[in-house]
């Protein structure tokens, strides 16, 4: 019974079903009907007109994002345990052919007004110092906690007044809107969000992200970043049929909701051992190695976050029998 991690979950049926049905000629890359319809989806859901691009994976949707918006010798803000810091093996840095990651401290892995303005205040003006361009926040983040409206609005403001581009990692956006249940515009765009990467393969994706720019000048040259990357499929109408898909209907919120019930129950099963609140579907608890060995020899496979400290995620498809069974043997250790 697997909470290791929601990459590993499966793929949801109206995903497969349109892939079939896109298992026909059509132009190569994303000259296809399905691909040029993204923007108009993507714009009609936001509420705003953007620029939409599937891609492959989410590092290269951080980073194709972050290219766009920091040259290589300035520097992006970013979160010391952001998943662009340490989990993408350099990628940020190699897209943007070197920028310098500059790593912002607070609590649930979230960006602050506060540590943001600081950080700024203490970079020096000069060549000597890599200048800051870009800002870079996950949500949900690395901890499973979820930036609201206002928080998210804050940062655009200070991004705003020193010319930073703003970037969000939105590999489990759809897991924070559905805590949230706030028009997407107020999270993203109107609290001045510049560009999105847009998790899917989380949610019930196969191999499919969706980068959207809402400042359609950030956009400029994007795709021709993603072709020199490797990363323009010649068959580009699958991947942009998933994302379709997955919209159509609102599955992508539904697994969603699905993922975030199901961590509810746990974290109600963890009570004191929490050491971040249960805002996603990621829970993070206190727990001996013997307990957790306990729990293992259940059947029960998860991740050891770090000493003492362990995480469980719940996917969009995991049975309620299996988040059941895992609260009541969380419960009687």
């Amino acid at each position: 019974m697997r909470f290791f991690s929601d990459n590993a979950a499966s793929v949801h049926p109206a995903v497969i079903d349109a892939m079939i049905r896109a298992n026909q000629v059509d132009t190569a890359y994303d000259g296809d009907a399905i691909s040029k319809s993204l923007d108009g989806i993507m714009s009609d859901l936001f509420g705003t007109e953007v620029t939409a691009l599937w891609v492959a994976t989410g590092t290269a949707a951080n980073s194709l994002a972050l290219a766009s918006l920091c040259p290589p010798y300035g520097s992006i803000l970013c979160h010391k345990d952001a998943h662009i810091q340490n989990d993408e093996c350099g990628a940020p840095e190699f897209y943007t052919h070197g920028a310098k990651l500059s790593l912002i401290e607070g609590a649930g892995a979230k960006v602050t007004p506060e540590a943001l303005a600081a950080r700024l205040d203490a970079t020096p003006a000069g060549v000597h110092w890599a200048q800051p361009h870009a800002l870079s926040i996950t949500n949900a983040t690395e901890y499973g906690c979820v930036y609201r409206p206002d928080e998210v609005a804050a940062l655009g403001e200070i991004a705003k007044r020193h010319n930073l581009g703003f970037h969000m990692d939105g590999a489990r956006f759809a897991n924070a809107v559905a805590t949230l249940g706030c028009p997407l515009a107020d999270v993203t765009w109107r609290a001045g969000v510049d560009v999105l990467s847009f998790g899917f393969a989380k949610n019930g994706g196969m191999s499919a992200e969706c980068l959207i720019y809402f400042d359609k000048a950030k956009a400029q040259g994007v795709a021709a970043r993603r072709k020199r990357a490797g990363h323009l499929l010649s068959k580009g109408r699958y991947m942009a049929a998933q994302i379709v898909a997955l919209l159509d209907g609102d599955v992508w919120i539904d697994n969603a909701r699905n993922a975030n019930m199901g961590a509810q129950t746990l974290g109600a099963a963890c009570g004191a051992r929490l050491f971040q609140p249960v805002e996603a579907n990621e829970v993070f608890a206190r727990m001996t190695p013997d307990e957790a060995a306990r729990l293992r020899a259940q059947g029960f496979d998860f991740y050891d976050w770090a000493e003492g400290e362990v995480r469980f995620v719940v996917s969009w498809d995991q049975p309620a029998a299996e988040i059941d069974a895992f609260a009541n043997a969380i419960a009687a250790l």
